[in-house]
Protein backbone atom coordinates (compact mmCIF):
# COMPACT_ATOMS: atom_id res chain seq x y z
CA UNK A 1 0.00 0.00 0.00
CA UNK A 2 2.87 2.34 0.87
CA UNK A 3 4.56 1.89 -2.52
CA UNK A 4 1.23 2.33 -4.26
CA UNK A 5 0.69 5.68 -2.55
CA UNK A 6 4.22 6.77 -3.47
CA UNK A 7 3.54 5.95 -7.12
CA UNK A 8 0.21 7.74 -6.82
CA UNK A 9 1.95 10.78 -5.42
CA UNK A 10 4.37 10.86 -8.37
CA UNK A 11 1.50 10.49 -10.85
CA UNK A 12 -0.46 13.17 -9.00
CA UNK A 13 2.43 15.60 -9.29
CA UNK A 14 2.76 14.87 -13.01
CA UNK A 15 -0.98 15.32 -13.52
CA UNK A 16 -1.05 18.53 -11.56
CA UNK A 17 1.77 20.00 -13.64
CA UNK A 18 -0.03 18.96 -16.81
CA UNK A 19 -3.20 20.61 -15.61
CA UNK A 20 -1.44 23.84 -14.73
CA UNK A 21 0.13 23.95 -18.20
CA UNK A 22 -3.26 23.42 -19.80
CA UNK A 23 -4.60 26.42 -17.90
CA UNK A 24 -2.09 28.71 -19.63
CA UNK A 25 -3.48 28.77 -23.15
CA UNK A 26 -4.18 31.39 -25.78
CA UNK A 27 -7.75 32.42 -26.43
CA UNK A 28 -8.94 34.40 -29.42
CA UNK A 29 -12.19 36.36 -29.22
CA UNK A 30 -13.88 37.15 -32.50
CA UNK A 31 -17.13 39.08 -32.81
CA UNK A 32 -18.93 40.02 -35.99
CA UNK A 33 -21.79 42.50 -36.06
CA UNK A 34 -24.12 42.85 -39.00
CA UNK A 35 -25.71 46.29 -39.27
CA UNK A 36 -27.53 47.44 -42.41
CA UNK A 37 -25.87 44.72 -44.43
CA UNK A 38 -22.36 45.80 -43.42
CA UNK A 39 -20.12 43.33 -41.61
CA UNK A 40 -17.99 44.96 -38.96
CA UNK A 41 -15.14 43.41 -37.07
CA UNK A 42 -15.58 44.62 -33.52
CA UNK A 43 -12.75 43.46 -31.35
CA UNK A 44 -9.79 41.12 -31.59
CA UNK A 45 -7.33 40.42 -28.81
CA UNK A 46 -5.07 37.44 -28.42
CA UNK A 47 -4.60 36.98 -24.71
CA UNK A 48 -1.77 35.04 -23.17
CA UNK A 49 -1.44 34.56 -19.42
CA UNK A 50 1.90 35.66 -18.00
CA UNK A 51 2.85 34.02 -14.73
CA UNK A 52 4.41 36.30 -12.16
CA UNK A 53 6.68 33.63 -10.70
CA UNK A 54 7.19 33.73 -7.00
CA UNK A 55 4.10 35.80 -6.22
CA UNK A 56 1.90 33.77 -8.58
CA UNK A 57 0.53 36.93 -10.20
CA UNK A 58 -1.31 36.39 -13.48
CA UNK A 59 -2.04 39.13 -15.99
CA UNK A 60 -3.08 39.33 -19.62
CA UNK A 61 -0.13 39.80 -21.95
CA UNK A 62 -2.13 42.15 -24.16
CA UNK A 63 -2.84 44.27 -21.10
CA UNK A 64 0.65 44.47 -19.63
CA UNK A 65 3.55 46.90 -19.82
CA UNK A 66 7.23 46.13 -20.27
CA UNK A 67 8.83 45.31 -16.96
CA UNK A 68 11.73 47.27 -15.55
CA UNK A 69 10.82 50.62 -17.11
CA UNK A 70 8.62 52.12 -14.35
CA UNK A 71 5.62 51.92 -16.65
CA UNK A 72 2.02 51.37 -15.64
CA UNK A 73 -1.04 50.39 -17.62
CA UNK A 74 -3.85 52.94 -17.91
CA UNK A 75 -6.94 50.73 -17.56
CA UNK A 76 -9.14 53.08 -19.60
CA UNK A 77 -6.92 53.67 -22.61
CA UNK A 78 -5.03 50.34 -22.34
CA UNK A 79 -1.81 52.26 -22.96
CA UNK A 80 1.46 52.40 -21.04
CA UNK A 81 2.85 55.54 -19.44
CA UNK A 82 5.06 56.59 -16.57
CA UNK A 83 3.79 55.28 -13.22
CA UNK A 84 3.66 58.83 -11.85
CA UNK A 85 1.30 59.94 -14.64
CA UNK A 86 -1.16 57.05 -14.56
CA UNK A 87 -3.93 57.75 -12.05
CA UNK A 88 -6.06 54.64 -12.73
CA UNK A 89 -3.54 51.84 -12.86
CA UNK A 90 -4.50 48.34 -13.87
CA UNK A 91 -4.11 46.43 -10.63
CA UNK A 92 -2.83 42.88 -10.77
CA UNK A 93 -4.73 40.34 -8.73
CA UNK A 94 -2.97 37.36 -7.20
CA UNK A 95 -4.02 34.12 -8.86
CA UNK A 96 -5.78 31.78 -6.48
CA UNK A 97 -4.93 28.12 -6.77
CA UNK A 98 -7.96 25.87 -7.14
CA UNK A 99 -8.39 22.25 -6.09
CA UNK A 100 -8.35 19.59 -8.79
CA UNK A 101 -11.89 18.27 -8.59
CA UNK A 102 -12.12 16.55 -11.97
CA UNK A 103 -9.38 14.08 -12.83
CA UNK A 104 -9.98 11.91 -15.86
CA UNK A 105 -9.48 9.23 -16.94
CA UNK A 106 -7.65 8.14 -13.76
CA UNK A 107 -8.20 9.64 -10.29
CA UNK A 108 -5.27 11.49 -8.78
CA UNK A 109 -6.16 10.64 -5.19
CA UNK A 110 -7.47 7.63 -3.26
CA UNK A 111 -11.17 7.41 -2.38
CA UNK A 112 -12.24 9.88 0.29
CA UNK A 113 -9.59 12.42 -0.68
CA UNK A 114 -9.30 15.23 -3.23
CA UNK A 115 -6.26 16.82 -4.86
CA UNK A 116 -5.18 20.31 -3.87
CA UNK A 117 -4.04 22.61 -6.66
CA UNK A 118 -0.49 21.39 -6.02
CA UNK A 119 -1.49 17.74 -6.40
CA UNK A 120 -1.35 17.06 -2.66
CA UNK A 121 -4.21 14.81 -1.48
CA UNK A 122 -6.23 15.63 1.64
CA UNK A 123 -9.47 14.28 3.08
CA UNK A 124 -12.60 15.45 1.27
CA UNK A 125 -14.26 16.66 4.47
CA UNK A 126 -11.46 19.20 4.96
CA UNK A 127 -12.42 21.14 1.82
CA UNK A 128 -14.35 24.38 2.30
CA UNK A 129 -14.44 24.12 6.09
CA UNK A 130 -13.08 27.63 6.65
CA UNK A 131 -9.57 26.43 7.55
CA UNK A 132 -6.83 26.14 4.88
CA UNK A 133 -5.46 22.60 4.93
CA UNK A 134 -3.68 22.45 1.57
CA UNK A 135 -0.23 24.01 1.53
CA UNK A 136 -1.37 26.25 -1.34
CA UNK A 137 -4.70 26.96 0.47
CA UNK A 138 -6.60 25.83 -2.62
CA UNK A 139 -9.08 23.85 -0.50
CA UNK A 140 -10.68 27.14 0.57
CA UNK A 141 -10.86 28.68 -2.91
CA UNK A 142 -13.87 28.31 -5.15
CA UNK A 143 -16.20 27.14 -2.37
CA UNK A 144 -19.41 28.02 -4.17
CA UNK A 145 -22.76 26.25 -4.14
CA UNK A 146 -21.81 24.42 -7.35
CA UNK A 147 -18.21 23.54 -6.44
CA UNK A 148 -17.99 22.70 -2.73
CA UNK A 149 -17.40 18.91 -2.63
CA UNK A 150 -19.22 18.79 0.72
CA UNK A 151 -22.23 20.80 -0.45
CA UNK A 152 -25.75 19.96 0.65
CA UNK A 153 -27.47 17.38 -1.56
CA UNK A 154 -30.20 18.20 -4.05
CA UNK A 155 -33.75 18.14 -2.73
CA UNK A 156 -35.09 14.68 -1.93
CA UNK A 157 -38.75 14.91 -0.82
CA UNK A 158 -38.52 11.43 0.73
CA UNK A 159 -36.26 12.88 3.42
CA UNK A 160 -37.89 16.30 3.74
CA UNK A 161 -41.33 16.79 5.23
CA UNK A 162 -43.21 19.52 7.03
CA UNK A 163 -43.23 21.07 9.56
CA UNK A 164 -39.43 21.01 9.86
CA UNK A 165 -38.22 20.73 6.26
CA UNK A 166 -39.36 22.13 2.91
CA UNK A 167 -37.68 21.75 -0.46
CA UNK A 168 -38.54 21.30 -4.12
CA UNK A 169 -36.54 20.88 -7.29
CA UNK A 170 -36.85 24.51 -8.41
CA UNK A 171 -38.33 26.13 -5.29
CA UNK A 172 -41.71 26.95 -6.86
CA UNK A 173 -43.82 24.10 -5.47
CA UNK A 174 -46.70 25.15 -3.18
CA UNK A 175 -46.34 23.76 0.37
CA UNK A 176 -48.79 20.95 1.08
CA UNK A 177 -49.62 20.74 -2.66
CA UNK A 178 -52.70 22.88 -2.03
CA UNK A 179 -54.63 23.99 -5.11
CA UNK A 180 -53.45 27.47 -6.04
CA UNK A 181 -56.93 28.99 -5.74
CA UNK A 182 -56.98 27.90 -2.08
CA UNK A 183 -53.59 29.46 -1.23
CA UNK A 184 -53.59 32.83 0.57
CA UNK A 185 -51.55 35.51 -1.18
CA UNK A 186 -49.31 36.64 1.66
CA UNK A 187 -47.60 40.03 1.36
CA UNK A 188 -44.69 40.79 3.68
CA UNK A 189 -43.65 44.38 4.35
CA UNK A 190 -40.21 44.61 5.95
CA UNK A 191 -38.04 47.52 7.06
CA UNK A 192 -34.26 47.59 7.58
CA UNK A 193 -32.39 49.87 9.98
CA UNK A 194 -32.71 51.81 13.22
CA UNK A 195 -36.15 52.58 14.66
CA UNK A 196 -36.33 56.12 16.04
CA UNK A 197 -38.10 59.47 15.88
CA UNK A 198 -37.18 59.91 12.21
CA UNK A 199 -39.34 57.01 11.08
CA UNK A 200 -41.64 55.93 13.92
CA UNK A 201 -44.51 58.16 12.75
CA UNK A 202 -44.30 56.50 9.30
CA UNK A 203 -44.60 53.06 10.88
CA UNK A 204 -47.58 54.17 12.97
CA UNK A 205 -49.23 55.51 9.82
CA UNK A 206 -48.82 52.23 7.91
CA UNK A 207 -49.65 49.90 10.81
CA UNK A 208 -52.34 52.08 12.37
CA UNK A 209 -54.34 49.25 13.96
CA UNK A 210 -57.37 49.88 11.75
CA UNK A 211 -56.18 48.00 8.66
CA UNK A 212 -57.20 44.37 9.09
CA UNK A 213 -56.69 41.10 7.27
CA UNK A 214 -59.73 39.03 6.22
CA UNK A 215 -59.54 37.09 9.52
CA UNK A 216 -60.14 40.32 11.46
CA UNK A 217 -56.57 40.64 12.76
CA UNK A 218 -54.44 43.74 12.33
CA UNK A 219 -51.92 43.65 9.48
CA UNK A 220 -48.35 42.75 10.40
CA UNK A 221 -44.82 43.58 9.22
CA UNK A 222 -41.24 42.68 10.16
CA UNK A 223 -38.56 45.12 11.35
CA UNK A 224 -34.88 44.20 10.98
CA UNK A 225 -33.37 46.46 13.61
CA UNK A 226 -29.84 47.85 13.65
CA UNK A 227 -28.61 49.02 17.05
CA UNK A 228 -26.98 52.43 16.76
CA UNK A 229 -29.49 55.32 16.93
CA UNK A 230 -32.40 52.96 17.70
CA UNK A 231 -35.02 54.04 20.24
CA UNK A 232 -35.79 50.90 22.24
CA UNK A 233 -38.96 52.38 23.73
CA UNK A 234 -40.32 52.70 20.16
CA UNK A 235 -39.21 49.13 19.35
CA UNK A 236 -40.95 47.92 22.50
CA UNK A 237 -44.18 49.61 21.40
CA UNK A 238 -43.99 48.07 17.90
CA UNK A 239 -43.56 44.67 19.51
CA UNK A 240 -46.44 45.29 21.94
CA UNK A 241 -48.69 46.03 18.96
CA UNK A 242 -47.82 42.71 17.33
CA UNK A 243 -45.15 43.75 14.83
CA UNK A 244 -42.29 41.28 14.44
CA UNK A 245 -38.85 42.42 15.61
CA UNK A 246 -35.79 40.78 14.03
CA UNK A 247 -32.13 41.78 13.94
CA UNK A 248 -29.78 43.32 11.39
CA UNK A 249 -26.58 43.85 13.42
CA UNK A 250 -24.95 45.96 16.11
CA UNK A 251 -22.33 47.94 14.18
CA UNK A 252 -23.82 47.91 10.64
CA UNK A 253 -20.27 48.34 9.32
CA UNK A 254 -20.12 49.61 5.75
CA UNK A 255 -17.23 47.30 4.79
CA UNK A 256 -18.91 44.62 2.63
CA UNK A 257 -16.07 42.13 3.11
CA UNK A 258 -16.60 42.25 6.87
CA UNK A 259 -19.97 40.55 6.33
CA UNK A 260 -19.20 38.39 3.31
CA UNK A 261 -16.06 36.92 4.88
CA UNK A 262 -17.02 37.25 8.55
CA UNK A 263 -16.00 34.52 10.96
CA UNK A 264 -18.34 32.54 13.18
CA UNK A 265 -17.37 34.78 16.10
CA UNK A 266 -18.00 37.94 14.06
CA UNK A 267 -21.55 36.83 13.29
CA UNK A 268 -22.06 35.64 16.86
CA UNK A 269 -21.07 39.01 18.31
CA UNK A 270 -23.02 41.06 15.74
CA UNK A 271 -26.26 39.08 15.53
CA UNK A 272 -26.61 37.21 18.81
CA UNK A 273 -25.37 40.38 20.49
CA UNK A 274 -27.98 42.47 18.67
CA UNK A 275 -30.72 40.13 19.84
CA UNK A 276 -29.51 40.34 23.42
CA UNK A 277 -29.58 44.15 23.24
CA UNK A 278 -33.08 44.36 21.78
CA UNK A 279 -34.47 41.78 24.20
CA UNK A 280 -33.01 43.57 27.20
CA UNK A 281 -33.67 47.22 26.34
CA UNK A 282 -36.98 46.75 24.48
CA UNK A 283 -38.10 44.30 27.19
CA UNK A 284 -38.92 41.52 24.71
CA UNK A 285 -39.18 38.42 26.88
CA UNK A 286 -41.23 36.02 24.73
CA UNK A 287 -38.31 34.57 22.67
CA UNK A 288 -39.89 36.01 19.52
CA UNK A 289 -36.69 37.54 18.07
CA UNK A 290 -35.91 34.68 15.69
CA UNK A 291 -34.99 36.31 12.36
CA UNK A 292 -31.81 37.70 10.80
CA UNK A 293 -31.04 39.84 7.77
CA UNK A 294 -27.42 40.40 6.74
CA UNK A 295 -26.45 44.07 6.45
CA UNK A 296 -26.41 45.22 2.81
CA UNK A 297 -27.67 41.69 1.99
CA UNK A 298 -24.05 40.51 2.26
CA UNK A 299 -24.69 36.89 3.16
CA UNK A 300 -21.96 35.41 5.36
CA UNK A 301 -21.83 31.89 3.95
CA UNK A 302 -21.78 28.80 6.14
CA UNK A 303 -20.26 30.63 9.11
CA UNK A 304 -23.35 32.83 9.42
CA UNK A 305 -25.71 29.87 9.26
CA UNK A 306 -23.72 27.69 11.66
CA UNK A 307 -24.00 30.49 14.19
CA UNK A 308 -27.72 30.92 13.53
CA UNK A 309 -28.43 27.23 14.09
CA UNK A 310 -26.33 27.16 17.27
CA UNK A 311 -28.14 30.22 18.62
CA UNK A 312 -31.62 28.93 17.69
CA UNK A 313 -32.43 31.58 15.12
CA UNK A 314 -35.29 30.25 12.98
CA UNK A 315 -34.82 32.09 9.69
CA UNK A 316 -32.60 34.26 7.53
CA UNK A 317 -34.01 36.81 5.06
CA UNK A 318 -30.94 37.83 3.05
CA UNK A 319 -30.56 35.47 0.09
CA UNK A 320 -31.87 36.88 -3.18
CA UNK A 321 -33.31 34.90 -6.08
CA UNK A 322 -33.19 36.10 -9.70
CA UNK A 323 -36.45 36.85 -11.41
CA UNK A 324 -38.06 33.91 -13.16
CA UNK A 325 -41.37 32.99 -14.72
CA UNK A 326 -42.61 31.73 -11.34
CA UNK A 327 -41.42 33.15 -7.97
CA UNK A 328 -39.71 31.07 -5.26
CA UNK A 329 -41.34 29.92 -2.02
CA UNK A 330 -39.36 30.05 1.25
CA UNK A 331 -37.40 26.85 1.92
CA UNK A 332 -35.20 25.24 4.54
CA UNK A 333 -31.47 24.85 4.05
CA UNK A 334 -31.33 21.12 4.73
CA UNK A 335 -30.83 20.74 0.98
CA UNK A 336 -29.15 22.75 -1.76
CA UNK A 337 -30.69 26.14 -2.53
CA UNK A 338 -33.05 25.73 -5.51
CA UNK A 339 -31.95 28.80 -7.47
CA UNK A 340 -28.83 30.63 -8.57
CA UNK A 341 -26.84 32.44 -5.91
CA UNK A 342 -26.96 35.95 -7.34
CA UNK A 343 -27.23 39.51 -6.12
CA UNK A 344 -24.96 41.66 -4.00
CA UNK A 345 -21.79 39.51 -4.16
CA UNK A 346 -23.63 36.90 -2.14
CA UNK A 347 -21.70 34.24 -0.26
CA UNK A 348 -24.49 31.67 -0.13
CA UNK A 349 -24.20 28.73 2.26
CA UNK A 350 -23.19 25.48 0.61
CA UNK A 351 -23.66 23.07 3.52
CA UNK A 352 -26.84 21.78 5.15
CA UNK A 353 -28.34 23.89 7.96
CA UNK A 354 -31.61 23.55 9.95
CA UNK A 355 -32.60 27.14 9.14
CA UNK A 356 -35.45 28.61 7.08
CA UNK A 357 -34.57 30.91 4.19
CA UNK A 358 -37.15 33.62 3.58
CA UNK A 359 -35.84 34.18 0.08
CA UNK A 360 -36.07 37.65 -1.44
CA UNK A 361 -37.62 37.30 -4.90
CA UNK A 362 -36.42 39.90 -7.37
CA UNK A 363 -39.05 42.48 -8.27
CA UNK A 364 -40.00 43.15 -11.88
CA UNK A 365 -39.46 46.89 -12.24
CA UNK A 366 -40.18 47.32 -15.94
CA UNK A 367 -42.64 50.00 -16.98
CA UNK A 368 -44.24 47.49 -19.36
CA UNK A 369 -43.61 43.91 -18.26
CA UNK A 370 -45.06 42.55 -21.51
CA UNK A 371 -42.64 44.48 -23.70
CA UNK A 372 -39.58 45.99 -22.02
CA UNK A 373 -36.37 44.06 -21.52
CA UNK A 374 -35.52 42.78 -18.06
CA UNK A 375 -34.06 45.27 -15.57
CA UNK A 376 -32.06 43.40 -12.89
CA UNK A 377 -31.03 44.10 -9.28
CA UNK A 378 -34.27 45.06 -7.60
CA UNK A 379 -34.87 43.15 -4.38
CA UNK A 380 -35.19 46.05 -1.94
CA UNK A 381 -37.64 48.60 -3.35
CA UNK A 382 -35.13 51.43 -2.77
CA UNK A 383 -32.74 49.74 -5.23
CA UNK A 384 -35.26 49.88 -8.09
CA UNK A 385 -33.49 52.93 -9.48
CA UNK A 386 -35.96 53.64 -12.28
CA UNK A 387 -38.85 54.16 -9.83
CA UNK A 388 -38.94 57.94 -9.58
CA UNK A 389 -42.64 58.79 -9.39
CA UNK A 390 -45.66 57.65 -7.44
CA UNK A 391 -47.23 56.37 -10.65
CA UNK A 392 -44.22 54.15 -11.37
CA UNK A 393 -44.25 52.86 -7.78
CA UNK A 394 -47.95 52.03 -8.02
CA UNK A 395 -47.31 50.09 -11.22
CA UNK A 396 -44.41 48.22 -9.59
CA UNK A 397 -46.63 47.14 -6.69
CA UNK A 398 -49.52 45.91 -8.82
CA UNK A 399 -47.43 44.25 -11.53
CA UNK A 400 -45.52 42.21 -8.96
CA UNK A 401 -48.68 41.36 -7.03
CA UNK A 402 -50.24 40.05 -10.24
CA UNK A 403 -47.11 38.05 -11.06
CA UNK A 404 -47.25 36.22 -7.71
CA UNK A 405 -51.04 35.97 -7.50
CA UNK A 406 -51.48 34.56 -11.02
CA UNK A 407 -48.78 31.86 -10.72
CA UNK A 408 -48.03 29.99 -7.47
CA UNK A 409 -48.89 32.70 -4.90
CA UNK A 410 -45.46 32.61 -3.29
CA UNK A 411 -45.27 35.37 -0.66
CA UNK A 412 -44.69 38.81 -2.18
CA UNK A 413 -41.91 40.60 -0.32
CA UNK A 414 -41.87 44.41 -0.23
CA UNK A 415 -38.64 45.43 1.48
CA UNK A 416 -37.86 49.06 2.36
CA UNK A 417 -35.66 51.53 4.13
CA UNK A 418 -37.94 54.08 5.77
CA UNK A 419 -35.95 56.97 4.28
CA UNK A 420 -37.05 55.99 0.76
CA UNK A 421 -40.75 56.09 1.65
CA UNK A 422 -40.22 59.39 3.46
CA UNK A 423 -38.32 60.92 0.54
CA UNK A 424 -41.55 61.54 -1.39
CA UNK A 425 -45.03 61.77 0.08
CA UNK A 426 -46.45 60.15 -3.05
CA UNK A 427 -44.49 56.96 -2.32
CA UNK A 428 -46.02 56.66 1.14
CA UNK A 429 -49.48 57.49 -0.18
CA UNK A 430 -49.24 54.88 -2.95
CA UNK A 431 -48.15 52.16 -0.51
CA UNK A 432 -51.11 52.87 1.79
CA UNK A 433 -53.47 52.97 -1.19
CA UNK A 434 -52.09 49.60 -2.35
CA UNK A 435 -52.53 48.04 1.12
CA UNK A 436 -56.14 49.19 1.36
CA UNK A 437 -56.91 48.01 -2.17
CA UNK A 438 -55.43 44.55 -1.48
CA UNK A 439 -57.34 44.18 1.79
CA UNK A 440 -60.58 44.29 -0.20
CA UNK A 441 -59.63 40.83 -1.52
CA UNK A 442 -60.58 37.91 0.72
CA UNK A 443 -57.47 35.94 -0.23
CA UNK A 444 -54.79 38.57 0.58
CA UNK A 445 -53.07 38.77 3.98
CA UNK A 446 -50.33 41.17 5.14
CA UNK A 447 -48.20 39.05 7.46
CA UNK A 448 -44.89 39.00 9.28
CA UNK A 449 -42.20 36.60 8.07
CA UNK A 450 -42.77 34.40 11.10
CA UNK A 451 -46.46 34.15 10.18
CA UNK A 452 -45.45 32.96 6.69
CA UNK A 453 -43.45 30.14 8.29
CA UNK A 454 -46.42 29.29 10.54
CA UNK A 455 -48.65 28.87 7.48
CA UNK A 456 -46.05 26.84 5.55
CA UNK A 457 -45.59 24.49 8.50
CA UNK A 458 -49.33 23.93 8.60
CA UNK A 459 -50.69 24.70 5.11
CA UNK A 460 -54.33 25.70 5.47
CA UNK A 461 -56.80 26.36 2.68
CA UNK A 462 -58.42 29.76 2.31
CA UNK A 463 -61.83 28.43 3.24
CA UNK A 464 -60.48 27.52 6.71
CA UNK A 465 -58.00 30.35 7.14
CA UNK A 466 -60.21 32.71 9.12
CA UNK A 467 -59.93 30.25 12.01
CA UNK A 468 -56.20 29.53 11.56
CA UNK A 469 -55.17 29.61 15.20
CA UNK A 470 -51.48 30.37 14.64
CA UNK A 471 -52.53 33.77 13.26
CA UNK A 472 -55.30 34.49 15.77
CA UNK A 473 -54.09 33.28 19.13
CA UNK A 474 -51.48 36.00 19.75
CA UNK A 475 -51.92 39.76 19.40
CA UNK A 476 -54.69 39.61 16.82
CA UNK A 477 -56.29 42.84 17.98
CA UNK A 478 -54.05 44.91 20.25
CA UNK A 479 -55.34 47.88 22.19
CA UNK A 480 -54.11 49.80 25.21
CA UNK A 481 -51.43 52.33 26.08
CA UNK A 482 -47.65 52.17 25.55
CA UNK A 483 -45.55 50.60 28.30
CA UNK A 484 -44.04 54.02 28.97
CA UNK A 485 -44.47 57.47 27.47
CA UNK A 486 -41.32 59.06 28.93
CA UNK A 487 -38.43 56.65 28.33
CA UNK A 488 -35.04 57.08 29.92
CA UNK A 489 -32.64 59.03 27.70
CA UNK A 490 -29.38 57.48 28.90
CA UNK A 491 -26.23 59.47 27.92
CA UNK A 492 -23.59 56.75 27.57
CA UNK A 493 -20.06 56.09 26.36
CA UNK A 494 -18.12 52.95 25.55
CA UNK A 495 -14.44 52.13 25.23
CA UNK A 496 -15.12 50.81 21.74
CA UNK A 497 -16.36 54.20 20.48
CA UNK A 498 -13.96 56.62 22.19
CA UNK A 499 -15.05 60.24 22.27
CA UNK A 500 -18.70 59.51 21.43
CA UNK A 501 -21.58 60.15 23.79
CA UNK A 502 -24.64 58.26 22.61
CA UNK A 503 -28.16 58.35 24.01
CA UNK A 504 -29.93 55.08 24.63
CA UNK A 505 -33.71 55.53 24.79
CA UNK A 506 -35.30 52.75 26.81
CA UNK A 507 -38.12 52.12 29.26
CA UNK A 508 -35.70 49.91 31.17
CA UNK A 509 -32.95 50.88 33.60
CA UNK A 510 -29.93 52.64 32.07
CA UNK A 511 -26.81 50.46 31.70
CA UNK A 512 -23.33 51.59 32.75
CA UNK A 513 -22.03 51.82 29.19
CA UNK A 514 -23.46 52.16 25.71
CA UNK A 515 -24.08 48.56 24.55
CA UNK A 516 -21.73 47.63 21.74
CA UNK A 517 -20.25 44.64 20.01
CA UNK A 518 -17.85 43.57 22.78
CA UNK A 519 -20.18 44.68 25.55
CA UNK A 520 -23.80 44.04 24.46
CA UNK A 521 -25.18 44.23 28.00
CA UNK A 522 -23.58 47.60 28.69
CA UNK A 523 -22.08 46.24 31.90
CA UNK A 524 -18.50 46.87 30.82
CA UNK A 525 -17.62 43.19 30.69
CA UNK A 526 -17.64 40.99 27.60
CA UNK A 527 -18.53 37.42 28.47
CA UNK A 528 -19.01 34.94 25.63
CA UNK A 529 -21.33 32.86 27.83
CA UNK A 530 -24.04 35.50 27.50
CA UNK A 531 -24.78 34.18 24.02
CA UNK A 532 -25.66 30.71 25.25
CA UNK A 533 -29.43 30.22 25.34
Amino acid sequence: MSSLLKNDKFEQSEAAESLKESRIKSAIGVAIAVTGGLIMMLLFFTYRCEMGGENSVTQLASESCTEGHSLALDKDSLSCDSETKVKNKKLEKPRKDLPILITEPEPLCPDGTIACGSGECIETELFCNGIPNCQDKSDENGCTVDVDPNRAPDCDPKYCSLPDCLCSANGTRIPGDIEVNQVPQMITITFNGAVNGDNYDLYKQIFDGNRRNPNGCQIRGTFFVSHKYSNYAAIQELHRKGQEISVLSITHKDDPNYWTSGSYDDWLAEVAGARLIVERFANITDSSVIGVRAPYLRVGGDEQFKMMADQYFVYDASITAPIGRVPIWPYTLHFRIPHECTGNAQNCPTRSHPVWEMVMNELDRRDDSSFDESLPDCHVVDSCSNIQTGEQFARLLRDNFNRHYSTNRAPLGLHFHASWLKSKKEFRDELIKFIEEMLEKNEVYFTSLNQVIQWIQNPTELKSLRDFQEWKQDKCDVKGQPFCTLPNACPLTTRELPGEVLRLFTCMECPNNYPWILDPTGEGIYVKKIFLR
